[in-house]
């Protein structure tokens, strides 16, 4: 599996792009705000006769959502998120002005389907299972390919850091659980991509991560 980052809008947004031999992809966390953004992400789809077969979020901030109406248009996609997070939606305006954000644009997108814990997103010849990691949003997925050695996190867990959660619905306590029980027993070679900011893996977080790690500590 390949995988592509665009790193979008002001708030700096990793959107990946995930591919393989077979030109099946999937998009997640659309989250391309300018013209030249989308623009950009098209222009790649197309320079590499990419089929894009699913539009998925890890979760549903209006920093990652930008972009899915018009990949959703252009493709004749829904976009698959957690239904928990439906909630954000509801409130999409008052995240908008919580960061002084002003626009007219209605950004919510259409769900199609909703993904729950263990299921499989599946395209060419990958498979990406969902987990659910509930406390920077209570909604939060992460996509784990196991026979790649890659999970996409979202803003679950960062390079160093972990997610706020004190936003809507956010839970420290849960998303450390979250993080412990079911991202730290993955192999430490496991490379992680979070949704802002570079890469990393397990192994190094489990270690040296200060909210989580086992030579950090852990406070609010």
């Amino acid at each position: 599996m390949k995988i592509k980052t665009f790193e979008f809008n002001p708030l700096g947004v990793n959107t990946y792009l995930l591919y393989d031999e077979t030109g099946e992809s999937v998009v997640v966390d659309a989250a391309c705000f300018f013209p030249e953004e989308y623009n950009l992400l098209l222009d790649f789809l197309m320079d590499n006769n990419l089929v894009v077969k699913h539009l998925v979020n890890t979760h549903l901030h209006f920093d990652h959502i930008f972009g899915v109406n018009a990949l959703a248009s252009r493709f004749d996609l829904k976009l698959q998120a957690h239904r928990a997070d439906v909630v954000l939606l509801e409130n999409l305006p008052l995240q908008l002005q919580m960061f002084g954000i002003n626009t007219e644009t209605d950004y919510r997108p259409e769900i199609g389907s909703f993904l729950e814990e263990g299921d499989l997103v599946s395209f060419g010849n990958q498979q990406l299972k969902v987990l659910h990691l509930p406390g920077h949003s209570p909604g939060s997925i992460v996509l784990y390919n196991e026979k790649a050695k890659k999970i996409l996190v979202g803003d679950v867990l960062f390079n160093g850091s972990i997610g706020r959660t004190d936003l809507l619905g956010g839970s420290f306590e849960q998303l450390t659980e979250g993080i412990r029980t079911k991202l730290f027993i993955l192999p430490d070679e496991t490379e992680v991509y979070p949704g802002h900011g570079p890469k990393t893996t397990i192994g190094q977080e489990r270690e040296f991560n200060p909210f989580v790690g086992t030579k950090g500590y852990t406070y609010r």
